[in-house]
């Protein structure tokens, strides 16, 4: 009976410790680089964003950029903002609707449920002219994206507190 019990203590596979290593030091990395958060707002030396006291974090949504060349979205250039302040219209951007039409459809087949799409942040220079910004803001309602977010700088509270 000893012999029989020897034998099967003999069997015992021990743990391979640089294994085990190895797939916690990925997983570490994997947990580390999917929960950081973020900058969802595409940076950009060409814009200066305003200040705010908003405490709300940005979320992962159609991003468009303004400054005072170009108006981007999602990075793709959609027009040259002196041409659209040329043209001396009062309605739509034409070639921004087009591009966020295009986004809205594929918002829709990517995320079934509705409260998910609808959903752009604009990151404009903070001296960009407000008739622009009123036709990007009505372009993005007509395109279906009703829910705008206005990209802000966190103002510190030093800045107007007592010092």
């Amino acid at each position: 009976m000893e012999q029989h019990y020897k034998r099967k203590k003999k069997g015992l596979i021990a743990l391979n410790m640089v294994s085990l290593m190895d797939i916690f030091t990925i997983l570490v990395f994997f947990l580390l680089v999917n929960s950081s958060e973020v900058e969802v707002v595409p940076s950009t030396k060409a814009i200066k964003l305003p200040e705010s006291a908003a405490e709300a974090k940005p979320r992962e949504t159609v991003a468009i950029v303004v400054n005072n060349k170009d108006l981007l979205v999602q990075g793709k250039r959609v027009a040259e903002v002196p041409r659209i302040m040329r043209d001396g219209r009062q309605g739509v951007i034409p070639a921004l609707l087009k591009e966020l039409q295009f986004h809205a459809k594929r918002a829709a087949r990517i995320h079934r449920d509705p409260k998910k799409r609808g959903k752009i942040t604009i990151a404009g220079d903070r001296d960009i002219p407000y008739v622009l910004l009123k036709r990007i803001m009505l372009t993005c309602s007509q395109a279906g994206f009703p829910d705008i977010a206005l990209a802000v700088v966190q103002r510190s509270n030093t800045a107007g507190g007592a010092q």
